[in-house]
């Protein structure tokens, strides 16, 4: 049989395609039929004939063909009997891109900040071939290539994505596709600085979690140090307190892995609380009275010193200050200096602290001393050093004052002199030592001012003793500093108090303490019996003893 129609047909068009043989025979058996079609959208009609103008027989198939039979075969068949003879046709369907669809790789576990990410467009047919690619993501172009590739993904990359392929005949849009990026970030509502009190919350999300496939696992964390874990992506604060201030992080979990938020930082701005006022009078080197204040708050506050209502210094815009002030100022902390301190700079002291959210006081009172002890050539000294104590008072200067000293509050001499000299200062000299000074206008005691002595080993006093089979040795010394305490018998050292050795003998055990040293020998022999020496050394020098032990 021979074929007649058009080569290609366009979906959704009716068409006619004609099958014909030039063979008739009336009353045979010739059958000449299509195969290969769909019935439920075909028509076939067919028509013989037979008459001087010519002889044969016609089978024609009408029919809307579709974009599934691109490509499709279909056979014209004459059959006489077991006789059979056919004709192909190979269906060309113009249609515009069919079967679109977003291939995504990878396709399974997560996908995380960075990673490299590709969606492909595959186009299921098309006739004539695709012409043009589109991308849109969340309904915006974002491409025209046949391969949208994202080769380091952000968290905003996040979305559901769709691709259209075109021809001549029109446009396939596929199924949206969600990229989902599985990064965990760390939100504060209302603001990641809030005053104290406020109801606070923390949101740890990842793009996306409202529709998430699969249940997620939250894990928070401050300062690096865990908090909770379960199903809730939130942290609650009904009333935030300065102690939640600090570096929250949260760790998501799915079945395909987990990912870390970076920690953002929760401030909490709140009021001073009630300042620190420490005075301290220095009774060394000159007249000096520290006064430091401290206080508590976010953000910092403003601090100022006043005596008895005047201002002395602050840590905003600068006073005027007094040539024997000095003041230094930091984060929160306010340091004033009083050089050359006296009676007039006796009184109450006060600090106030002030920021946006509030203020805060507190006050001191400072009775400063008229009378004042200084050691030169300083409070510790080797022995033999020349020392003198000077005490400086502000006596009545019509009347010349008495000096009355003191030493570890027992009374050494009274007398007009201000001054106490040690020529060549010993150990015993060494103590807590307090002036005072008497004239027609009252009198003042200083601060007690201790003075050092250093001083070597004295000879050490070394005793032996001996109960049953148990053998004590003991040492003791005076010195400062403290000597260190070494008991030797021959060039065998037996213990000491520092510096030497785990003893190698298990019967021996000693004990350490200030400048003593105790040995015990257990189940004491003969071969422990000998001359045993104590030496004591520090800094200053070194001294020995000995003593006979028998067993």
């Amino acid at each position: 049989p021979s074929v007649a129609g058009s080569e290609e047909q366009t979906e959704g068009q009716r068409s006619t395609l004609e099958c014909s043989t030039p063979y008739v025979c009336p009353g045979g058996d010739i059958v000449l039929r299509w195969e290969g079609y769909d019935p439920r959208v075909s028509e076939v009609s067919g028509r013989v004939q037979l008459d001087t103008s010519g002889v044969g027989r016609q089978v024609n198939l009408t029919s809307s063909f579709s974009w599934k039979d691109h490509s499709k075969k279909l056979l014209c068949e004459v059959s006489d009997g077991p006789k059979r003879a056919s004709a192909e046709v190979v269906l060309r369907v113009r249609h515009a891109p069919k079967d679109t669809r977003v291939s995504l790789s990878p396709s399974s576990g997560n996908i995380g900040v960075g990673d490299a990410v590709t969606l492909s467009c595959e186009v299921g047919s098309s006739h004539p071939p695709v012409s043009g690619y589109h991308w849109y993501k969340d309904g915006v172009a974002v491409g025209t290539d046949r391969v949208l590739a994202l080769r380091g993904v952000r968290r905003e990359d996040h979305g559901r994505y769709h691709c259209e392929a075109q021809n001549a005949l029109g446009a396939g849009m596929s199924p949206a596709v969600t990229l989902r990026v599985f990064s965990a970030e760390v939100t504060a509502s209302p603001a990641a600085e809030v005053r104290e009190g406020t109801a606070t919350t923390l949101s740890c999300d990842v793009p996306g979690r409202e529709g998430h496939p699969e249940e997620l696992t939250y894990a928070w964390y401050k300062n690096s140090a865990w908090l909770k874990e379960g199903p809730a992506h939130t942290l609650l604060f009904p009333a935030v307190a300065a102690g939640d201030a600090g570096y929250y992080s949260c760790r998501v979990t799915n079945s395909q892995g987990s990912d870390t938020a970076p920690a953002i930082s929760l401030s909490v701005t709140y009021p001073p609380r009630i300042p620190t006022l420490t005075l301290f009078q220095e009774t060394q080197g000159g007249r000096l009275v520290i006064v430091r204040c401290a206080v508590d708050s976010h953000p910092p506050a403003t601090l100022a010193i006043d005596l008895d209502g005047t201002v002395l210094a602050t840590s905003g815009a600068q006073v005027a200050l007094r040539q024997r002030l000095g003041v230094t100022a930091s984060r929160n902390s306010l340091r004033l200096e009083i050089r050359d301190a006296g009676p007039r700079d006796s009184g109450k002291y006060g600090c106030t602290a002030s920021n946006v959210l509030g203020n805060a006081s507190a006050t001191k009172v400072l009775v400063t001393r008229a009378a004042e002890l200084r050691i030169q050539p300083a409070a510790e000294v080797p022995e033999g050093t020349a020392v003198t104590l000077t005490c400086v008072g502000t006596g009545d200067a019509a009347e010349e004052p008495l000096y009355t000293w003191y030493r570890n509050g027992r009374r050494l001499q009274e007398s007009s002199s201000p001054t106490l000299e040690f020529p060549s200062v010993r150990g015993d000299d060494a103590g807590a030592f307090q002036c005072q000074v008497r004239s027609g206008n009252g009198s003042d005691a200083s601060e007690a001012v201790p003075l050092r002595v250093l001083y070597p080993p004295r000879q050490p006093v070394l005793s032996s003793f001996r109960g049953g089979r148990l053998g004590i040795i003991e040492c003791s010394v005076e010195s400062d500093p403290e000597s260190n305490l070494t008991l030797r018998r021959g060039d065998e050292v037996i213990a000491c108090t520092r510096g030497c050795p785990q003893a190698t003998n298990p019967r021996v055990r000693a004990a350490g303490s200030y400048n003593s040293l105790k040995v015990e020998i257990r189940d004491a022999v003969v071969e422990d019996e000998g001359i045993y020496v104590c030496q004591a050394g520090n800094s200053q020098g070194s001294a020995s003893a000995t003593v006979d032990f028998q067993a």
